[in-house]
Protein backbone atom coordinates (compact mmCIF):
# COMPACT_ATOMS: atom_id res chain seq x y z
CA UNK A 1 0.00 0.00 0.00
CA UNK A 2 1.41 3.26 -0.99
CA UNK A 3 0.13 6.37 0.15
CA UNK A 4 1.10 9.87 -1.38
CA UNK A 5 -0.60 13.23 -2.66
CA UNK A 6 -2.99 13.32 -4.73
CA UNK A 7 -2.11 14.50 -8.53
CA UNK A 8 -4.31 15.74 -11.29
CA UNK A 9 -3.92 12.99 -13.12
CA UNK A 10 -5.78 11.08 -10.70
CA UNK A 11 -9.05 12.58 -10.62
CA UNK A 12 -10.69 10.36 -13.42
CA UNK A 13 -9.36 7.60 -10.97
CA UNK A 14 -10.83 9.64 -7.78
CA UNK A 15 -14.07 10.45 -9.43
CA UNK A 16 -14.84 6.57 -10.69
CA UNK A 17 -13.74 5.23 -7.11
CA UNK A 18 -15.97 8.28 -5.51
CA UNK A 19 -19.15 7.18 -7.86
CA UNK A 20 -18.93 3.62 -6.18
CA UNK A 21 -19.41 5.01 -2.78
CA UNK A 22 -22.99 5.72 -2.14
CA UNK A 23 -22.15 6.97 1.17
CA UNK A 24 -19.06 9.48 -0.50
CA UNK A 25 -19.86 13.30 -1.02
CA UNK A 26 -20.50 13.28 -4.35
CA UNK A 27 -18.50 16.08 -6.29
CA UNK A 28 -18.06 17.24 -9.37
CA UNK A 29 -14.72 16.59 -11.29
CA UNK A 30 -14.53 20.13 -11.49
CA UNK A 31 -14.77 20.50 -7.58
CA UNK A 32 -11.90 17.73 -7.13
CA UNK A 33 -9.87 19.94 -9.74
CA UNK A 34 -9.56 22.28 -7.44
CA UNK A 35 -9.40 20.68 -4.42
CA UNK A 36 -5.59 18.87 -6.02
CA UNK A 37 -4.35 22.12 -7.49
CA UNK A 38 -5.83 24.20 -4.44
CA UNK A 39 -7.19 26.98 -7.07
CA UNK A 40 -9.20 29.61 -5.68
CA UNK A 41 -9.36 28.26 -2.05
CA UNK A 42 -7.13 29.96 0.51
CA UNK A 43 -7.41 27.16 2.71
CA UNK A 44 -4.34 24.69 2.97
CA UNK A 45 -5.54 21.63 2.14
CA UNK A 46 -4.56 17.32 2.45
CA UNK A 47 -5.74 15.58 -0.42
CA UNK A 48 -4.32 12.22 0.60
CA UNK A 49 -4.88 8.83 -2.30
CA UNK A 50 -4.18 5.36 -1.25
CA UNK A 51 -2.54 2.72 -4.11
CA UNK A 52 -2.30 -0.87 -4.19
CA UNK A 53 -0.56 -3.05 -6.60
CA UNK A 54 -1.98 -6.24 -7.72
CA UNK A 55 0.43 -9.07 -7.64
CA UNK A 56 -2.05 -12.33 -9.27
CA UNK A 57 -0.02 -12.77 -11.85
CA UNK A 58 -3.21 -14.32 -13.82
CA UNK A 59 -4.58 -11.07 -13.44
CA UNK A 60 -3.75 -8.51 -16.07
CA UNK A 61 -3.21 -5.55 -14.54
CA UNK A 62 -0.96 -7.35 -12.43
CA UNK A 63 2.05 -5.26 -11.04
CA UNK A 64 -0.03 -2.02 -12.08
CA UNK A 65 -0.86 0.28 -9.10
CA UNK A 66 -4.51 1.57 -8.63
CA UNK A 67 -6.56 3.59 -6.28
CA UNK A 68 -7.89 2.02 -3.80
CA UNK A 69 -8.92 5.09 -1.17
CA UNK A 70 -9.28 8.64 -0.68
CA UNK A 71 -8.86 11.22 2.34
CA UNK A 72 -9.76 15.29 1.36
CA UNK A 73 -9.92 17.96 4.22
CA UNK A 74 -9.42 21.43 4.47
CA UNK A 75 -7.54 23.61 7.33
CA UNK A 76 -9.72 26.21 8.86
CA UNK A 77 -7.16 27.52 11.05
CA UNK A 78 -7.44 26.49 13.81
CA UNK A 79 -9.67 23.39 12.72
CA UNK A 80 -9.29 20.79 10.00
CA UNK A 81 -12.58 19.65 7.95
CA UNK A 82 -12.70 16.09 6.96
CA UNK A 83 -14.57 16.55 3.70
CA UNK A 84 -14.43 13.43 1.96
CA UNK A 85 -12.72 9.90 2.70
CA UNK A 86 -13.59 6.93 0.22
CA UNK A 87 -12.47 3.39 0.16
CA UNK A 88 -13.01 1.03 -2.17
CA UNK A 89 -15.37 -1.57 -1.39
CA UNK A 90 -13.17 -4.60 -2.33
CA UNK A 91 -10.88 -3.01 0.13
CA UNK A 92 -12.93 -1.88 2.66
CA UNK A 93 -12.09 -3.19 6.74
CA UNK A 94 -8.09 -3.53 5.92
CA UNK A 95 -7.36 -0.38 8.07
CA UNK A 96 -6.85 1.63 4.88
CA UNK A 97 -9.36 4.46 6.24
CA UNK A 98 -7.65 4.54 9.56
CA UNK A 99 -4.24 5.12 8.28
CA UNK A 100 -5.74 8.01 5.97
CA UNK A 101 -7.49 9.28 9.14
CA UNK A 102 -4.61 9.00 10.91
CA UNK A 103 -3.04 11.01 8.61
CA UNK A 104 -5.37 14.00 8.92
CA UNK A 105 -4.64 13.85 12.59
CA UNK A 106 -0.87 13.75 12.28
CA UNK A 107 -1.28 16.86 9.93
CA UNK A 108 -3.59 18.87 12.65
CA UNK A 109 -1.02 17.92 15.07
CA UNK A 110 2.12 19.55 12.93
CA UNK A 111 -0.22 22.19 12.10
CA UNK A 112 -0.93 23.05 15.98
CA UNK A 113 -4.73 22.90 15.01
CA UNK A 114 -7.60 22.26 17.85
CA UNK A 115 -10.28 19.87 16.26
CA UNK A 116 -10.90 17.88 13.16
CA UNK A 117 -14.49 18.13 12.36
CA UNK A 118 -16.81 16.60 9.97
CA UNK A 119 -20.01 15.44 8.96
CA UNK A 120 -21.35 11.76 7.76
CA UNK A 121 -24.55 10.24 7.37
CA UNK A 122 -26.77 9.24 10.03
CA UNK A 123 -27.29 5.33 8.29
CA UNK A 124 -22.99 5.18 7.95
CA UNK A 125 -22.52 3.32 10.79
CA UNK A 126 -19.19 2.04 9.42
CA UNK A 127 -18.13 5.39 9.15
CA UNK A 128 -19.46 6.25 12.58
CA UNK A 129 -17.38 3.35 14.36
CA UNK A 130 -13.88 4.58 12.72
CA UNK A 131 -14.62 8.38 14.03
CA UNK A 132 -15.51 6.99 17.17
CA UNK A 133 -12.66 4.46 17.14
CA UNK A 134 -10.22 7.33 16.31
CA UNK A 135 -11.69 9.75 19.25
CA UNK A 136 -14.07 12.16 17.16
CA UNK A 137 -17.71 12.51 19.61
CA UNK A 138 -20.97 13.53 17.73
CA UNK A 139 -21.04 17.06 18.57
CA UNK A 140 -24.06 18.01 16.79
CA UNK A 141 -26.96 16.81 13.65
CA UNK A 142 -27.52 18.87 10.91
CA UNK A 143 -31.36 18.29 9.79
CA UNK A 144 -31.90 16.75 6.50
CA UNK A 145 -28.58 17.29 5.52
CA UNK A 146 -27.96 14.57 2.51
CA UNK A 147 -30.03 14.21 -0.32
CA UNK A 148 -30.75 10.79 -2.18
CA UNK A 149 -32.11 9.99 -0.09
CA UNK A 150 -33.14 12.86 2.51
CA UNK A 151 -30.84 11.65 5.84
CA UNK A 152 -29.83 14.04 8.85
CA UNK A 153 -25.97 14.60 8.91
CA UNK A 154 -24.36 13.68 12.27
CA UNK A 155 -21.58 16.44 13.03
CA UNK A 156 -18.03 14.56 14.57
CA UNK A 157 -15.71 16.46 16.52
CA UNK A 158 -12.07 15.18 17.81
CA UNK A 159 -9.78 17.78 19.85
CA UNK A 160 -6.79 17.14 18.51
CA UNK A 161 -5.42 16.35 22.05
CA UNK A 162 -7.79 13.48 22.42
CA UNK A 163 -7.25 11.87 19.04
CA UNK A 164 -6.00 8.19 19.45
CA UNK A 165 -3.71 6.49 16.77
CA UNK A 166 -5.24 3.95 14.99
Amino acid sequence: MNIRPAEPRDIPSLVALERTSDRAAHWSEEHYTQAVRAESDIAERLFLVAEATSSNPQNETAGVARIVAFLVARHLAPEWELENIVVSADTRRNGIGAKLLAMLMARARETNSTAVFLEVRESNLAGRALYEKAGFRESGRRKSYYNNPLEDAVVYTCSITQGVSL
